[in-house]
């Protein structure tokens, strides 16, 4: 299995060629106004910032500590690549007892976005990860990619209405079910730094943990400015002022060299999407758009409205596939 680096949204800060990427765009802040301090490292497999207006530095630098830790912590649950993890030790034993809150609550917000968005959001498409994994693990794999019976056979271990799952227990309905949260974690771990930060006051703050989300404006007075490299002549740049960004991209992780074969998975075939897919989406929060931009790689134009009417304030900013 790639690493984690590798294995999907690595265009956090930087340009996936043929994708699309969200790249916050810097500036000093004007005289008088309050510095920026900031933190640069990976969360997730994604390379990450957070930027705040602190009028002490050094508290400044303390928060941004605080807040790292917390992304630390909740990526020791979510994260698919640790052995150790809560989410980890579900998918081996199919059961978990007493989950970590934050888990529990995640999955609340990914049964809201299964049913926002027709079941096109679904964190049970690991199986089928797996199905895909180990057909190009053996040298010459067909680049069609897996067989149409192993396929089927990894569908059938799928279906979100099958985890089920309360504060004190988690299982699945079926062996050889799995979650992944890769969809929908980095959002949500964005959202948490921007609710530490707002408790401690901060009212400036650009906040990327794979997602982007700001909250005020930027120290100068004006929005905070994102720039979507999307491999065209020039980049759309969005003015985000409280609002959430995020994209998706077929880019992100290849199983084969063109890109037929990638990591969006259509829950209900199993197939992949084309090579060029990306969706970027501005919401409310983090874990939303993240959700949304997902899974509206495998929604028509009517039933992507329909999903964005369901999330005040949502949006589809940049479709890939109509340029």
């Amino acid at each position: 299995m790639p690493n984690a680096l590798s294995r999907r949204k690595v265009i956090a800060l930087c340009a996936a060629a043929g994708g699309a990427a969200l790249v916050p765009i810097g500036s000093h802040p004007r005289a008088g106004s309050e510095p920026l301090v900031e933190w640069t490292g990976v969360s997730l497999g994604s390379v990450s910032t957070i930027r705040l207006a602190h009028p002490d530095r050094r508290a400044g630098k303390a928060l941004l500590r605080r807040a790292v830790a917390e992304a630390r912590r909740l990526e020791a649950i979510f994260s698919l690549y640790r052995e150790d993890t809560a989410l980890s030790e579900l998918n081996r034993t199919g059961v978990l007892i007493g989950p970590p809150s934050e888990l529990v609550r995640l999955l609340h917000l990914c049964d809201e976005m299964w049913r926002t968005t027709g079941g096109a959001f679904d964190a049970s498409v690991q199986p089928i990860w797996r199905c895909y994994a180990d057909h190009f693990s053996v040298s010459n794999a067909n680049a069609e990619g897996p067989p149409p019976h192993k396929l089927a056979e990894a569908i059938e271990l799928t279906g979100w209405p099958d985890v089920r799952f309360s504060h004190d227990r988690i299982a699945f309905a079926r062996r050889g079910m799995a979650l992944t949260l890769n969809g929908i974690a980095q959002g949500y771990i964005t959202d948490r730094v921007i609710e530490i930060l707002r408790a401690e006051g901060i009212t400036s703050s650009l906040v990327d943990m794979g997602e982007i989300r700001t909250m005020g404006n930027h120290p100068d007075g004006r929005a905070w400015k994102t720039a979507i490299d999307t491999d065209a002549s020039h980049n759309i740049t969005l003015d985000l002022v409280d609002k959430a960004v995020a994209t998706t991209s077929a880019d992100g992780f290849r199983f084969d060299t063109n890109g037929r074969c990638n990591h969006l998975f259509n829950p209900a075939t199993g197939r992949c999407a084309r090579p060029t897919t990306s969706r970027t989406v501005v919401a409310h929060a983090a874990a939303v758009a993240d959700a949304l931009s997902t899974a509206l790689t495998f929604m028509d134009d009517d039933a992507a409205r329909r999903a964005l009417a369901r999330v005040p304030g949502s949006r589809l900013v940049l479709d890939s596939s109509r340029g």
